[in-house]
């Protein structure tokens, strides 16, 4: 799904010091499974999780997706694939504080509004939310559920790749092992790639990629 080739970000391009982010190397992603990308501060996993989504561009190198070059996408096209083809979740929430749970949901939808609306509820009771729990605010709501939420919302639209940027950081221990379970689920026919510092909860991943300084230091379970 996704070939990367001499990849590199560098940051303070017009300082005579530059900040290389990512250090110009090879990468190559499957179709499907739960790829874990692991570092400390720094290492340049978030800004290649950023790179691969669009989200930023790389300063060099090339990145393909489905056989199509990212870094040549215009804008139209990168945010059609950031609204239809990628889902994201993040270490916060970021649900709309005035919206109902399902409401939350619905806001990343694409299509007609009856419709959006009976899938949201539909993923909401597969995550565990329940239906009483649908019209409730994020303040009534715990950081578990909220997080949830904010899974159903990225995959409103059945996303070929999910982003998780250390999506649960801010979990204790049993919320964020559900969170991976339910990602593992997704991964059976999606590719899901969670950024983290905690390798525990990379315990069911398909594949490590595990960073340092901007490059790859180290690769699990290529062939698993």
């Amino acid at each position: 799904m996704f070939e990367v080739k001499k990849i590199s970000m560098i940051y303070d391009m017009e300082k005579e010091e530059k900040k290389y982010a990512l250090k110009g190397f090879d990468l190559s992603l499957p179709d499907k499974g739960l790829v874990g990308i692991i570092g400390p501060s720094g290492s340049g996993k978030s800004t290649l999780m950023y790179c691969l989504s669009t989200l930023r561009k790389p300063t060099g190198g090339s990145i393909k997706y489905n056989g199509s070059e990212l870094t040549e996408a215009s804008n139209a096209e990168r945010e059609r694939l950031r609204r239809l083809e990628f889902g994201f979740v993040f270490q916060k929430h970021y649900l709309v504080p005035y919206m109902s749970a399902v409401n939350n949901v619905m806001v990343a939808g694409v299509g007609k509004e009856g419709r959006i609306r009976e899938k949201a509820e539909e993923i909401l009771k597969e995550l565990g939310i329940k239906e009483s729990e649908f019209s409730k605010k994020p303040a009534k709501l715990s950081g578990g559920q909220c997080q949830r939420i904010a899974i159903a919302r990225s995959v409103i639209n059945n996303p070929k790749v999910i982003f998780a940027d250390e999506p649960t950081a801010s979990l204790d221990h049993e919320n964020a092992f559900n969170v991976m379970k339910i990602f593992k689920e997704y991964s059976k026919d999606r590719l899901v790639l969670v950024v983290t510092h905690d390798k525990s909860i990379l315990k069911d991943s398909d594949r490590i990629i595990e960073m340092w300084d901007g490059q790859i230091n180290m690769q699990d379970g290529e062939d698993r």
